[in-house]
């Protein structure tokens, strides 16, 4: 669940759709601010009075993108839509940025809340504080169909000493070094286009990801001969990663947190939030358990 976009190029056509903001890299972070820098003061009362707030994408396909119409969408974007919809904000605008600079640019005030399916972890919510779960999802692998190297999980990787496909800064290539994938067999892309091409093309025996968004990527690109393995939670010391995302928020933005994981929560009980998501890929499987807190992937 992490991912970036799908080519630079590609951020720069979009850029003059929808009137998207679209940053480049570290570069270009001071190219615009947030509700809360522009009006001062309180982030959420900021963003009611000005009616819409700014948030930050990274173009993964389906948690958040920018569609062939200019549209942001995806998973992350419309749920977001929904809950501040529902705490009195009306309307988003959106800055796409490369997965790694998501929450660098969050904290230099670029925007004031990440909309991009992020995987909470531990390393991540030492920079900023997530919302409750949005969503839990498996990790699979994208392989050449028939699965000819029998790819189940990262220790069969490992012990058959392939070469594995990741996305760059994401929490995959962390599985894969911990099941004893050596660095130099795990070769990391800036998009999921560029795992595909790895993998069709021979350079990598699988491509690591969430089953969510390889089922996506698969199933939008039917001429490729490649399937995604049944998912799986990986093991890292010893026990098993529950993998879930969500939304991110400067640790100052306490009021905005509170309202928006109140709003979240009500989509999930009463749901809406499945009818929001599954056009995105997203069952009602993917709904977090009601034991999975943030604090508990933040400790773990």
């Amino acid at each position: 669940m992490t991912g970036q976009t799908w080519s630079r190029r590609e951020f720069f056509r979009r850029s003059a759709v929808a009137g998207a903001v679209v940053l480049g890299g570290p570069a270009l972070i001071s190219a615009c601010t947030s509700t809360s820098k522009s009006g001062g003061g309180d982030t959420l009362a900021n963003a009611r009075s000005a009616g819409t707030i700014k948030i930050g994408i990274a173009g993964e396909e389906p948690y958040g993108f920018t569609d062939t119409s200019g549209k942001v969408t995806g998973e992350a974007p419309e749920v977001a839509r929904a809950v501040l919809k529902a705490i009195g904000i009306a309307d988003v605008n959106a800055q796409q940025v490369s997965f790694d600079q998501l929450i660098p640019a969050l904290n230099a005030n670029q925007y004031d809340m990440v909309c991009a399916g992020m995987n909470i972890t531990a390393a991540r919510c030492q920079q900023a504080t997530f919302s409750i779960p949005d969503y839990s999802a498996k990790t699979a692998f994208l392989v050449p169909k028939g699965n000819p190297q029998g790819i189940a999980t990262f220790q069969d990787i490992a012990s058959k000493n392939l070469q594995l496909a990741v996305l760059s800064a994401a929490v995959e290539q962390g599985y894969a070094k911990d099941a004893g994938v050596p660095d130099s067999n795990v070769a990391a892309f800036p998009d999921q286009n560029a795992l595909l091409q790895a993998v069709t093309a021979g350079r990598a025996a699988a491509a690591a990801l969430t089953d969510i968004s390889l089922k996506w990527l698969a199933s939008k690109n039917p001429q490729a001969d490649v399937e995604v393995t049944p998912g799986f939670d990986p093991v890292q010391n010893g026990q098993p990663v529950v993998s879930a995302g969500g939304f991110v928020f400067r640790k100052a933005d306490t009021t905005l947190v509170d309202a928006f994981n109140g709003a979240l929560g009500t989509l999930h009980q009463n749901g809406q939030w499945v009818q929001i998501a599954e056009p995105f890929g997203f069952t009602k499987d993917n709904l977090p358990a009601a034991d999975l807190t943030t604090q508990k992937l933040c400790a773990a």
